[in-house]
This record gives structure tokens, C-alpha cells and sequence, in this order.
């Protein structure tokens, strides 16, 4: 089931009303990530104004939440002695069928979710749609086999005449699944609704396919043809009722001809002179028009067909590749907005978890670099800035004199906030933020040196990118003493200079993305970035606190971590899988570390929770965030250097094995970082050498430990010019190819309308198998002309990030130990002896069609 985004509130009252003293608190099942933990606070905020009891449980794969199904889950259902409840997911399960997953799948007894109700909520795509069209709690009844009809509930959307508490899995829709899945909802529905088939009807369906054009005759035989269609009828009333019921419930051979008219039938047999009598009359008179049924070899037959139609429908779906849409954190802020509980706290969260994607390369076409300038989500991101950007000016009004102020500056207003008004300044402002990393925390000079923007945009890997980016700065006027000093202790001039001097030079570079544009008199203000202060306590921008929140997540609180060991007391490994090897090695931590592991990992996403509201926990952690981002500069260099990217088939490819980074990068986080950086690298070196090939990256990292590799596959990138001319190019051919084949198609019905016309004006019999198989042929070119409509959107499709579908297909065909336990799809764990089979067979797959 969806809820419309129009009806966001409407379980959330329901919760709210029918909570009491004794209800079962509601469980939240966290990602580890910055946007689903922003997401956390939000609803927490909620539940607890509410006095709604609550507890959380953060989630780091598949195997955390497997298990927190069998723990948690499964005894709050009422036949396993619990009272129900909600089960709110935030960031998990969008791409996997939770019911089998938490352990919630139909037993013998009838009872699947007893009284337990899912609440999901994620950004990644595309959804697994039995949660999005099924997952309808108490959708049985007794015997019965097709589902019954839920009051409020049409084809798994949520009408407000729908009632909760019965239990099932409810997607929170963005907009997405109402605005472009209606294709998918259709067959997934129409599918629901079939019946099943079983393997007999489908070898008869082969049979009868193999045997049809031997009981072809052709149409000057028309007397022995009417005189075995007799036969097949005498035998049929023959046998009586036993065979009709074998035609409806048996998979046995059904005669291709139907029966005909009891009247006609009863003459032929009679004498010959009424055989005679009523030829005559056939030819004198005209055909009489007789409406025949449908034999039950083509109804399934049809039947078949259109199974196999909805079916390549739900698979275009699922292969077009993964992809992410809007933020969990923004629509929790829907639902606070919604319920009037809308403040700075909860906004500031949401502007934190919006600005989270970016960093992690999350797209509209797939984890990878983004084909807009302005950031995150092109059109979209746009849209939901904006509308961030109405809420801050709302509940933070800015005074008449500082509009005044910034009136009067106009082009060169626009100074970087780095403290706040007053000792009692909590306000959120628009700030026109750089594109430069933790500026406030760091020198100038370091803050452009590791900003992956402008490090791919100067090759900053090179000694000859260091010396363009002294050379800008002399530009800029700024000296090399200035700019080494903290941002925040650097001249009041060259500050207040700083934005329009990087507007001036930054062009000259090819770096018009570096600073947003002009304020245009406070009008608009896009790309603008979004700073909050804590009184004299701290002043941070919304992309600081999601690097900060990042690196807790990823690597912990030790400021050393770069050479922290496994069993340190915040190691950065992620929890060990317990499935990569059915047979046991000895590179296996035993169980009391993977219990060490997992505590840790806990424990980090708590520091975390707790950081994102404390400005003082934040501040202490930034050395952190500075630390993971140096490995970063020294790792992507050192690969360049050492020209270990090789080009493969269809992807290139790194391995990061060696140096004393290596303990950070065999997190998925820190991976994900390294490998957006490289690409940004490799994309603007070979658009500097005017090639046009693609910048999808798989990038390993090394943990010995355990003796696995932490694979990621970065793709689905921004379309170029060139591919847009050739997406051009083949809309106009298959629109041709369209014309052509309407064309054909009409000219066919035509001719086909004419031969029935002229066999009944001569009384000869219409084959319905016949018209039946022309029909088929019809259907099936314009199934063709379809499918070949559609290729432009599967082009599109191919744009994504594909390495999920790939990686599962090397995995079926090598037998490679591999581990796919991150909700990215496009992370994996392969065996270290594995990995060389595990690359050299995905080199060969489709990365991008």
C-alpha cells in the first residue's frame, strides 16, 4: 500500500488517537546515514510532543534489520502474544520485500502481520513493488484466494476512508508513485488479480502452439472442414457435462474449433434435402451474424500473453537501475508542517538531511556525480531548496535594517556568516556558500585545496594544480600568509572581497559553479547555502554539519583513526557478515568481536544523534571530518600518480590496498567519498582531453582483517551534449519506424476485413483460431513498436547507476563469495581471492547501455 503525499498526516492522527499508557511503544528502524538519522530527530521531536512511547533501533544492512525482524518485530504481532503496533523504517527496506524480510510472511494459520503496521520511508529507487501495490494487512478472508476489498484502499492507494491498525506495509509517497507508475500499477495489479497457471497449462500452451499448423485447412476444403468440425461436436455432446468441466478445470487438450448452433447442427444431421435447402438458402440471403465464444485454449492463450506483457512491464521497471529521489528528512518536514509542529530545530534537521545527498553522491540517476551545477537534484533539489529557503525566511524574519544593509551592498554583499548577531541568535540565514569544505573549521587555503570541486577543476593532484591554485589567489589578491591562517582570524577586507573576487576569477579558471550568482536584491537567492548560529557557542553551515555527521558515522571519534587497529575502542569497520563463506576460515573474527564490532557501530550512530543537536559535540568532532578528508586528498592522488586507475571494458577501475589510509576507506561511506572524488578527477581530465567516454568507477578498499574487499560501483553520471543529439537522433528513427508499422498495420486490418467479408458473403465458416492468430500477430508487432518506443527511456534508464543488476549477475554466473548487506545495492563485499574472477567478468557486463 502508498499513502499520497496529500494524505501524509493521516496515519500519524490515527497513531496519535488511538495511543494509550498500555500501546506497545512504535519502533524506528534507522539507517546509518546522515538524512535518515536528520529524519530520526524530526519524527522523535513529533512523538514525544505527542506523548507517544517510542524506541530506536539503528539499522546497518540487511542482516541488522533480518534481525531485528525475528527480535523486535515479530513478538509486537498479536498471535505471537503481542499487541501490534507501528514499525517506522526510515532509509531500509525500500528496495527489498519487507514483509519476507522481517519475518512477516503468511503462516498456516492465515495470520501474517498480526496487527503490525509498517511505516516506510526511503529515498532509493526503484521501489520493491510488492510494498508499494501489496503488503495489505488482514487481506484474507477464510478460503477464499484473491484478496478482499479493503475499505479505502483502490489498487494500494490510500484514500482517507481507509483505516489503520489492521496491520501491512504503507510507503510514504514523494509524489513519485502518483505522478509516473501508473504503467506499474496496472500490471502489478492485473497480475494480483490473475489467476495462476500451472506447468501443465503451460507445456499444453506449447503443444498447442507446436500442433497448430498441422490442423490448418485450407479454405477451398470447406466441406470436409465442416464435416470434422460435426465429428468433434458429436463427440463433445457425447460425453456431456464431464467434458465441460474438464474444459474449465483440467489442463487436457480442448478441441480448437467451437461448437456450433444447436439448430443448424440438428439440419445438417437430418436428411440431405435439408442440407441442400439450406445451402441455398446461405447463398441467397445474407450471413447471418453469429456472435461466437471464445474456446478455452484461446482465452488462455490471451491470458498468457497478457501475463507476459505485465511482466516486462514490472522487469523494465526493476532494470532501468537504481536512483534516489526526495530525502526521507524533507518529507518527515512535510509531515510536521502538515500537523502544524513546524519550528527552527525540526527545520534545521531537514535542511541538514536535503544538503546530506550531495556529499554522498546521491542522485537522480544513481550514486554518482550529479549533472547540475547547482548540486543535488537537478530540477528537483531545486524545487525543495527553494521551498527550505520560503521556511527560513518565515520563521527567522530578518530586521528592516540588515535588509537595508544588504540593499545597499549589492553586488558585493553577500559576506560568509561565521558568527551570530547576538548571544541569544539561533536563527537560521541564507548564506552564498562556496563550494569549499568546512571553511569556518579550516584555512582558506586548505579549505579550496580539498575541495573536490575545485581540486578536479585546478588537478590539484599535480604539482602544476598547486602552483594554478597560488596563482589564483595572487589574483585574488590574497596572500599565501593570509590565506594559511584560520578563515576566521584572516583580514575584515578580504573577507567582506572574498565573493565577489572568486565571481570575477573563478570564470577564468572554468569554475562557474564555484560561488552562487548574484543576490539580485534579495530576490530568488538560488544556490544559496544555509548557516545557523548558537549564540556566541558555534556558527556552522548545513553542509559543515552533514561532513561532521558523515565522518562520526563512518570512522567514529578517535582523531587518529587513520591508524586506529580492529579492536580499538571505536574502530572503522563496518559490522562483519556472518554469510560471506559458508566454509569457515581462520581470517574470521570470532564472535565476541563482531559483538565488539556492532557495538561500536552503535555506539557511533548515537554520538551522532546526539551531536546533530549539539553545537558543542560538533565543533569537537570537526578534526575528525578534516582528518578523513586528508586521506582522501593523499589516497586520490596517490592513485592518479601512480596511474592505478585502469581502464577497463565498460568501467574503470582502483584498488586501494596499500598506505596508512587504508583502515578508513573499508567503511562503504569513506569509500563512496574517495571514489566521487576520483571520479570528479577522471572527469575533468578526460574532458580536458576532449573525450567523451563514460566515468563509471568501481573502486575496491582492502580489509585485511577479514580478508574481504568493500567493492563500490559509481555511475549513471550526467548526460552529455553528444549523448543528447544521439537520444535525439534515435527518437526520430523510431518515430519513423512507429509511422511505418501504423502504416502496415492498418493496411493488414484492412485486407483482414475484407477476407471476412467475402467468406461470410459466400457462407463460408471464420476460423476463430484463425482470426485469433492474426490477432496475435498484430498485437505482437505492435508490441514491437512499443518496445522499441520505449528504448528512449530505457536509454534513459541505462543512465542510472546499473552496478547493482550487474554485480548480481557476476554473481550467479562465477559463484563468487560475495556479501550484499548495505542498502546501496551498488556495495558489495567480495572474498579477496575472489576479486580478480569477480572484476574480469563484470568487465564484460552492460554498465551502461
Amino acid at each position: 500500500m502508498y499513502l499520497p503525499r496529500s494524505l501524509i498526516a493521516h496515519l500519524y492522527t490515527h497513531l496519535l488517537h488511538s495511543t494509550h499508557p498500555l500501546s506497545s511503544p512504535a519502533l524506528l528502524l534507522v539507517s546509518l546515514e546522515p538524512d535518515a538519522l536528520c529524519a530520526c530527530r524530526i519524527l522523535t521531536a513529533l512523538l514525544k510532543r505527542d506523548y507517544i512511547p517510542h524506541k530506536i533501533q539503528p539499522i546497518s544492512g540487511y542482516n541488522d534489520l533480518a534481525r531485528a525482524g525475528q527480535e523486535l518485530v515479530r513478538p509486537m504481532r498479536t498471535t505471537d502474544g503481542g499487541s501490534g503496533g507501528v514499525v517506522i523504517c526510515l532509509g531500509v527496506g525500500g528496495l527489498v520485500d519487507l514483509e519476507s524480510l522481517l519475518g512477516l510472511e503468511e503462516e498456516a494459520s492465515g495470520a501474517n502481520y498480526g496487527g503490525v503496521e509498517i511505516w516506510l520511508m526511503d529515498a532509493r529507487r526503484p521501489w520493491n513493488l510488492s510494498n508499494v501495490f501489496g503488503g495489505r494487512g488482514d487481506s484474507l478472508s477464510g478460503e477464499d484466494e484473491l484478496p478482499t476489498r479493503i475499505p479505502g484502499l483502490d489498487r494500494g492507494r490510500i484514500s482517507r476512508m481507509y483505516k489503520p491498525g489492521k496491520g501491512g506495509i504503507v510507503v510514504f509517497d514523494d509524489g513519485d508513485v502518483d505522478e509516473e507508475m501508473e504503467r506499474e500499477r496496472e500490471a502489478y495489479c492485473a497480475l494480483e488479480q490473475m489467476p495462476e497457471l500451472g506447468d501443465d497449462d503451460l507445456e499444453d500452451e506449447e503443444s498447442d502452439q507446436d500442433e497448430g499448423p498441422e490442423d490448418e485447412v485450407p479454405t477451398s476444403g470447406q466441406a470436409g472442414r465442416k464435416r470434422k468440425a460435426w465429428d468433434d461436436e458429436e463427440e463433445t455432446e457425447d460425453e456431456g457435462r464431464p467434458a465441460q468441466r474438464r474444459r474449465s478445470n483440467s489442463s487436457s487438450p480442448i478441441p480448437s474449433s467451437p461448437t456450433r448452433p444447436p439448430r443448424r447442427g440438428l439440419a445438417i444431421l437430418g436428411h440431405s434435402s435439408d442440407f441442400s435447402r439450406s445451402d441455398s438458402i446461405a447463398r441467397s440471403s445474407p450471413p447471418l451474424q453469429i456472435e461466437r465464444q471464445p474456446s478455452a485454449k484461446t482465452l488462455r492463450r490471451r491470458l498468457l500473453k497478457l501475463r507476459a506483457q505485465h511482466n516486462k512491464v514490472l522487469e523494465k521497471y526493476y532494470s532501468l537501475g537504481t536512483s534516489y529521489s526526495e530525502p526521507i528528512s524533507s518529507i518527515v518536514y512535510s509531515l510536521a508542517s502538515e500537523l502544524g509542529r513546524e519550528d527552527n530545530d525540526l527545520l534545521w534537521q531537514a535542511i541538514v538531511g536535503v544538503s546530506s545527498l550531495e556529499l554522498y553522491g546521491r542522485t537522480p540517476t544513481g550514486l554518482g556525480l550529479t549533472s547540475s551545477q547547482k548540486g543535488w537534484h537537478g530540477s528537483r533539489g531545486d524545487q525543495i531548496r527553494a521551498l527550505l529557503q520560503d521556511e527560513v525566511r518565515r520563521l527567522n524574519p530578518v530586521d528592516l535594517k540588515d535588509i537595508t544593509r544588504e540593499a545597499n551592498l549589492g553586488e558585493s554583499g553577500g559576506v560568509i556568516p561565521t558568527h551570530a548577531r547576538s548571544p541569544t541568535d539561533n536563527s537560521i540565514r541564507l548564506s552564498p556558500e562556496p563550494r569549499f569544505l568546512l571553511i569556518r573549521h579550516w584555512s582558506l587555503y586548505d579549505s579550496m585545496l580539498h575541495s573536490p570541486y575545485l581540486g578536479a577543476k585546478l588537478h590539484i593532484w599535480t604539482d602544476n594544480g598547486r602552483r594554478r591554485l597560488h596563482k589564483m589567489l595572487a589574483k585574488m589578491g590574497v596572500s599565501l600568509s593570509q590565506c594559511r591562517q584560520n578563515y576566521t582570524h584572516m583580514d575584515m577586507d578580504l573577507k567582506r572581497d572574498l565573493r565577489q573576487k572568486l565571481l570575477h576569477f573563478a570564470p577564468v579558471y572554468g569554475m562557474d559553479g564555484l560561488v552562487p550568482g548574484a543576490t539580485n536584491r534579495g530576490a530568488g537567492k538560488e544556490g544559496w547555502g544555509f548557516v545557523r548560529c548558537w549564540g556566541w557557542k558555534a556558527c556552522l553551515s548545513a553542509i559543515d554539519v552533514a561532513v561532521v555527521l558523515g565522518a562520526i558515522l563512518e570512522v567514529g571519534s578517535a582523531i587518529n583513526n587513520s591508524l586506529s587497529a580492529p579492536g580499538s575502542s571505536s574502530p572503522p569497520l563496518p559490522p562483519t557478515p556472518k554469510s560471506l563463506d559458508s566454509q569457515s576460515n581462520q581470517n574470521d573474527p570470532p564472535k565476541t568481536d563482531e559483538e565488539a564490532i556492532q557495538d561500536a557501530v552503535t555506539s557511533r550512530f548515537w554520538l551522532a544523534y546526539d551531536a546533530l543537536t549539539s553545537p558543542n559535540l560538533l565543533t569537537q568532532h570537526v578534526p575528525i571530518a578534516q582528518n578523513l578528508h586528508r586521506a582522501i586528498l593523499r589516497t586520490g592522488t596517490a592513485l592518479i600518480a601512480k596511474q592505478q586507475l585502469r581502464h577497463l571494458r565498460a568501467f574503470r577501475m582502483t584498488i586501494v590496498k596499500d598506505g596508512p589510509d587504508v583502515p578508513l576507506f573499508i567503511h562503504p561511506g569513506a569509500l563512496v567519498k574517495l571514489a566521487l572524488w576520483l571520479q570528479e578527477a577522471v572527469q575533468e581530465m578526460e574532458g580536458k582531453r576532449g573525450k567523451s567516454s563514460g566515468s563509471e568507477l568501481v573502486i575496491a578498499g582492502l580489509d585485511e582483517p577479514r580478508g574481504v574487499y568493500v567493492v563500490v560501483g559509481l555511475g549513471g553520471g550526467g548526460t552529455t551534449v553528444q549523448s543528447k543529439e544521439k537520444e535525439k537522433r534515435r527518437a526520430e528513427k523510431l518515430k519513423q519506424k512507429q509511422e511505418k508499422r501504423e502504416a502496415r498495420r492498418l493496411e493488414k486490418a484492412e485486407r483482414k476485413q475484407r477476407e471476412i467479408e467475402r467468406r461470410l458473403a459466400n457462407g463460408e465458416d471464420v476460423d476463430e483460431d484463425e482470426e485469433d492468430i492474426e490477432t496475435e500477430e498484430e498485437d505482437s508487432s505492435e508490441s514491437e513498436s512499443e518496445e522499441e518506443g520505449e528504448e528512449v527511456d530505457q536509454r534513459k534508464g541505462a543512465k542510472r547507476n546499473r552496478f547493482g543488476i550487474a554485480f548480481q549477475e557476476v554473481i550467479e554466473e562465477t559463484g563468487a563469495r560475495v556479501k550484499v548487506d548495505s542498502f546501496d545495492h551498488c556495495v558489495v563485499e567480495v572474498r579477496k581471492e575472489d576479486l580478480s574472477g569477480f572484476l574480469e567478468q563484470l568487465s564484460l557486463k552492460a554498465i551502461v547501455g
